[in-house]
């Protein structure tokens, strides 16, 4: 371990994080009363640009008038390329509520994104005088986003999440697909002339857990677009929980449950991690520094793994 320590990523249930746009007002009840740990109300891709200004309004009401429960609630934000983004951040940060926990910034590129934004909003807050400290999340969507991420992740102390948004960055790297997440029909090996699917993701995914877990981030998987097929939503999410990412959007209500049951730890591999903790305390005791667990080696490494899972667990249980 490096003399310089990981930073504590924010301790929250992120599971889920599940997006409607403002300009619905049926949709933000419906929202609050789901399982999801996070909602995103969007003013950005699902808002038409002849909504964005009654598409704030509504959020800004939305956000005072709805009990959200312990969920945590953010804004997704129009992207920095736009003339909509800083009404968007002006506007919230003196009308809503303190409610109002974080707001993503979309199709963040490089640190100077973050830096822009948070000048603007350490004003409002200062000006105002904001109890509530407002927390960031951003969208990596762009090759220049992917080339930067771990500037990225270190820019602000605000930056509480991290998503891919495979949509926008496929765009952006020039993929010939159109499909948002999931394996893809021409990527795929051959051998015996069978062919084998693997993940286009894998790489651009892994790059962001690794500058979220560097910096103290949530790495968070982003949309999958086929909300009709269950079991490839599922895979994707496998995927990257096992890579180290917390939790997935939900880009339909049917995806919820499915990013929760994928995320929560099951009983029995809670229940495998206490045994290996408690195995590594009597081996401690006995003044070793490893011992057997089910025919396999535990030692120290394993102490944090098992302590990963049992976290999590507990965090998800105090919901």
């Amino acid at each position: 371990m490096s003399f310089r320590l990981q930073p504590t990523p924010p301790s929250r249930p992120n599971r889920c994080q599940l997006f409607g746009p403002a300009s619905n007002t049926k949709l933000p009840p419906k929202m609050a009363a789901s399982a999801a740990d996070v909602i995103n109300i969007d003013l950005e891709d699902s808002v038409a640009p002849s909504d964005k200004d009654s598409a704030r309004k509504l959020a800004i009401e939305a956000i005072g008038d709805i009990d959200w429960g312990n969920k945590t609630l953010s804004v997704r934000i129009n992207g920095l390329d736009t003339p909509y983004w800083y009404r968007d951040v002006v506007d919230l940060l003196e009308q809503a509520s303190d409610r109002l926990d974080q707001i993503m910034i979309p199709k963040v590129g490089c640190a100077e994104d973050l830096y822009a934004v948070d000048a603007l909003v350490t004003a409002i807050e200062a000006a105002k005088g904001r109890s509530k400290r407002i927390a960031f999340e951003v969208i990596i969507e762009s090759a220049a986003g992917i080339a930067h991420v771990e500037q990225i992740a270190a820019a602000t102390p605000r930056l509480a999440a991290m998503s891919l948004g495979a949509a926008d960055f496929a765009a952006s790297m020039g993929m010939q697909t159109t499909g948002i997440g999931g394996t893809q029909e021409n990527y795929y090996m051959l051998q015996d002339g069978q062919k084998h699917w693997s993940d286009p993701w894998h790489w651009a995914q892994t790059a962001i857990v690794a500058a979220c877990r560097t910096h103290g981030v949530l790495p968070v998987d982003g949309p999958f677009g086929d909300f009709s097929d269950d079991e490839g939503f599922r895979a994707q999410a496998r995927r990257s929980a096992t890579l180290g990412m917390v939790g997935k959007w939900a880009i339909h209500p049917k995806q919820i449950a499915l990013s929760n049951e994928v995320f929560t730890p099951s009983e029995d591999a809670v229940r495998e991690a206490r045994e290996i903790l408690a195995a590594m305390e009597q081996a401690k005791a006995n003044g070793e520094g490893a011992t057997v667990y089910k025919g396999r080696l535990v030692d120290i490494a394993s102490i944090k793994q098992a302590e990963v899972i049992v976290r999590q667990s507990e965090m998800i249980a105090d919901r």
